[in-house]
């Protein structure tokens, strides 16, 4: 089970934050997804139509930061992920869920 959590905003959206293993073969190890939708349950649906299939939000562990809150509202998507920070220092910008689920051209 991925930790993750939310946070409601005033206006009665809510962003969803969660910690997953990358669904992609050369992505790094882990990484947290953000998105802004309605509710909860069309957050989660936003995530499984992209193909991440097994999502579950389960308890509020991990709530997104008001960084990240800021990050994922400013962006025309509303769907935006990074790599799971660790104990080093380095920043990484923020990238739009295509990046991630980007497949690699296969060569002729």
């Amino acid at each position: 089970m991925a930790a993750g959590g939310f946070c409601k905003l005033p206006n009665g959206t809510v962003v969803v934050a969660m910690n997953l293993p990358s669904p992609a073969a050369d992505a790094p190890a882990g990484v947290r997804v953000l998105v802004h939708a309605q509710n909860r349950a069309r957050a989660l649906t936003r995530l499984r139509n992209l193909g991440l299939r097994s999502i579950y939000l389960r308890g509020n562990t991990a709530p997104p930061t008001p960084d990240e809150i800021t990050a994922v509202l400013h962006h025309p998507d509303g769907l935006i992920w990074r790599t799971t920070p660790d104990a080093t220092l380095t920043v990484e910008l923020w990238h739009p869920i295509k990046a991630l689920l980007r497949r690699p051209a296969t060569p002729a």
